[in-house]
């Protein structure tokens, strides 16, 4: 599998997470890995990173990841728990495969702030839309 081909596809044609800045650092087999630049655009009215960002770079990680398994998959559900505000200068979402079968998954997707803090945990049921990947 061509992981290098499916990280460039998702970064190129996931119009949403490139206007955000969003971008697939790392993509293997389960796997995967996202940063985004903090910027003046990104912070809610408490000047820390909005929650729908964090989520946005958590889901995205998990779609590299997903792809990464050979596998078209989508999020279907995810439960997202925020332990410290998002600051610093980039946020790095980690997503690693728990569970996959034939039409569902489980993924759990950890980001971190520039001092290696964990600042949510998102824990994703995801859709199996086809047992190929996105792209070969």
């Amino acid at each position: 599998m061509d992981f290098e081909k499916i990280k460039n596809f998702l970064n190129t044609e996931d119009k949403f997470c490139r206007f955000c800045g969003i971008k697939l650092t790392v993509v293997k087999d389960g796997y995967a890995e996202a940063v985004m630049d903090i910027d003046e655009n990104k912070l809610n009215g408490r000047q820390v990173v909005q929650g729908g960002a964090i989520m946005t770079l958590a889901d995205f990680a998990f779609a590299g990841a997903v792809n990464g398994s050979g596998a078209t998959g989508v999020s279907l559900n995810c439960t997202t728990n925020f332990l410290r505000p998002g600051s610093g200068k980039t946020l790095k979402a980690i997503c690693r495969k728990i569970n996959q079968g034939k039409k569902t998954a489980l993924y759990t997707t950890e980001v971190f702030n520039d001092s290696q803090q964990l600042v949510a945990v998102m824990n994703i049921t995801g859709f199996i839309i086809n047992d190929q990947p996105i792209v070969s």
